[in-house]
């Protein structure tokens, strides 16, 4: 059952970048979410999934399988492009610019390296009212804070409703730490995404 616990989503600035949080459970979670996302989708995508170095190829490879858009691990420097998702590297934070991404060896955060707090909370910095947040399952709870840095910029924030969650840990945190946007399965999250890049091009 979904259901919204703030002010209507549509009531703020399109989004400029997406942002989204997932750890035990994501990658099915993930690909289930991406491949509902519509092929002329342009809002850039930029993703934290908790993971070991030495899946990384394997990861990307399952999480294409069935995704329109394209998938590619972050680089330094990367810039943001409409229409891609992008996947932070194992064992590097992933950081927002205006424009563009930063890695960082900078010591686990949440015990996590990526972590998604370092993620939500710089691009809540560089892009505040045209950022959306999404957090799904996880067992612990990194992106929780975040998800809060996200809201006291003005951007948006969903979560993937916990009864639905491989792990519920880390959705319930985020609804704990702050007030989310909308609580929603999956298939009415990524329903959510694809009318967040409608409105962006009118």
């Amino acid at each position: 059952m979904s259901s919204l616990v703030s002010s209507p989503i549509g009531a703020a600035t399109a989004p400029a970048l997406i942002v989204i949080g997932a750890s035990l459970g994501g990658l099915r979670a993930l690909r289930e979410l991406l491949q509902q996302l519509q092929p002329e989708f342009s809002i850039p995508i930029a993703i934290v999934q908790h993971r070991y170095w030495d899946i990384q190829h394997r990861l990307m490879e399952s999480m294409q399988q069935g995704v329109r858009l394209p998938l590619r691990e972050v680089e330094d420097k990367d810039e943001l492009q409409p229409g891609k998702i992008y996947l932070a590297p194992a064992d590097y934070h992933l950081l927002v610019e205006p424009g563009s991404f930063l890695l960082s060896t900078d010591p686990p955060v949440s015990y996590a390296r990526p972590s998604i707090d370092v993620l939500f909370e710089s691009a809540a910095d560089a892009y505040g009212q045209r950022l959306v947040g999404v957090i799904l399952t996880g067992a612990n709870h990194d992106g929780a804070a975040g998800a809060a840095a996200i809201k006291a910029k003005g951007g948006r924030v969903l979560v993937q409703e916990p009864a639905t969650a491989e792990s519920d840990v880390m959705p319930a945190a985020a609804i704990a730490q702050t007030c989310v946007d909308a609580v929603l399965p999956l298939s009415e999250l990524a329903t959510q995404l694809n009318k967040f890049c409608a409105a962006s091009s009118l």
